[in-house]
């Protein structure tokens, strides 16, 4: 379906009955055909995190979660996120005989708007724990030059140090915007790499010149992937973004060259 059509920007009525047709799908192809060949870019996971998860139980008592769902990069669809924001909404006044009923209904629900199969895991409110970023922060480098939208011309490898290796970095740097309202999301990047040594004020700058680019979430992780791919050809290669909370969500996509690479979900302090 195309994006144009579906609920965000719009004026919206919040549901309060039970409503799954509410959830618009986006097919992934269309922005993967740039770089459909590139190795990896359909392995990984886009992991959300949603803060606003409410049902009623059996009595009809009201009760609270955080969840951490989990999509197949290679899903047929992504799932645009205001409605899943007024999908779960619409769950807020609905009773379940248990959490486990819950979770099943809405795998269900979530799993057709994907086309494969999601999952949803259940925390409690005061949970979900906050983890530290881990390996080199490139914020305090002088990026080589500036660009306002995405350039893999700048991406280099280090000319003065040719040996190989495996490193990881990492950048709170990373601005872009929703391609339809044109909102800016905020996140950070981190690009775990082995190979030849590349240049890390260069990579930065890579970075900084999504903050006028609009695009999906997963879209920029997915862009990003490719071009250090194609430009720097490591032999390895992860790039995960923990994008910060808007709407009540948080969207983290992470795409790697070897399943092996793939790390586990954290929660940043920003989101």
């Amino acid at each position: 379906m195309s994006v144009e059509l579906s609920l965000l920007g719009q004026d919206t009525n919040y549901p309060t009955e039970y409503q799954p047709d509410i959830l618009f799908p986006i097919a992934r192809a269309p922005a993967r055909q740039n770089y459909a060949h590139v190795e990896g870019i359909q392995q990984g996971l886009d992991w959300w995190h949603i803060f606003e998860i409410s049902w009623l139980n059996a009595a009809g008592v009201p009760q609270v979660a955080i969840g951490r769902m989990t999509l197949p990069a290679s899903s047929k669809n992504l799932i645009e996120s205001k409605s899943l924001k007024l999908y779960f909404n619409s769950l807020n006044f609905t009773q379940f005989d248990s959490k486990e009923a819950f979770i099943a209904t809405v795998e269900k629900d979530l799993s057709i708007a994907a086309t494969a199969p999601v999952t949803l895991q259940l925390f409690d409110a005061d949970d979900l724990a906050i983890s530290k970023p881990e390996g080199l922060c490139i914020d305090d480098l002088s990026p080589t030059r500036l660009e306002r939208h995405p350039d893999a011309s700048l991406l280099k490898l280090d000319t003065e140090l040719a040996e190989e290796g495996e490193i990881q970095l990492y950048s709170h740097l990373l601005r872009s915007n929703c391609p339809v309202t044109g909102q800016p999301d905020w996140g950070t990047v981190f690009i775990r790499y082995q190979g030849k040594k590349p240049c890390y004020r260069s990579i930065l700058a890579y970075i900084i010149s999504y903050r006028q680019h609009n695009g999906f979430h997963e879209q920029c992780v997915e862009q990003m992937f490719a071009d250090l791919w194609q430009n720097l050809k490591p032999e390895k290669l992860m790039v995960y973004a923990t994008y910060t909370r808007r709407g009540g969500l948080d969207i983290n996509p992470c795409r790697v060259s070897d399943l092996t690479w793939m790390p586990r979900p954290i929660r940043l302090a920003r989101q």
